[in-house]
């Protein structure tokens, strides 16, 4: 079991790059994350959406557990999430976590995903998004572990 992040974009700034490997090297299996950056389109608006989307789909296996992250999808809180992700690995199916483009994606990517989840009402930088996702994907496995990381 592992937890794929898909993520259109660049590569991780460095202050990320320090940030994710603080979380990951923290990480036991079955969360064991590994990364896949997709290239941003050259192009705008709906025609970058369609692209991006369409490079999301074709790496999604048919199997796996979708997570999209979007704005306009449902706000959890920590133990929520780590409830989710465990179900999904209970059902033995492999995570997706995927971070679109800054146009977002295209409803069928949406409508693929299991779970599409909204990290804030806030709109945060990508960069950022990263880092955070790691972190959150830490305080998953703690909690689902029985491990205090997470004080109610």
């Amino acid at each position: 079991m592992s937890v794929k992040i898909l993520a259109v974009g660049k590569k991780h700034e460095s202050w990320v790059t320090e940030g994710i490997a603080r979380y990951e090297k923290r990480l036991r299996k079955p969360f064991d994350v590994s990364w896949q950056l997709l290239p941003h389109s050259a192009r705008e608006g709906d025609a970058a959406r369609s692209e991006e989307s369409e490079r999301i789909l074709a790496k999604l296996d048919r199997g796996a557990f979708v997570v999209l992250l979007d704005e306009r999808g449902r706000n959890v809180d920590s133990p929520a999430l780590a409830a989710t992700l465990q179900g999904a690995f209970d059902a033995g199916r492999a995570v997706v976590v995927i971070i679109g483009g800054a146009y977002g994606a295209e409803d069928r990517v949406r409508d693929r995903a299991d779970f599409v989840w909204s990290l804030s009402k806030l709109v945060f930088p990508h960069q950022l998004v990263r880092l955070i996702l790691a972190e959150q994907l830490y305080r998953a496995q703690e909690i689902s572990g029985g491990r205090p990381y997470h004080h109610v």
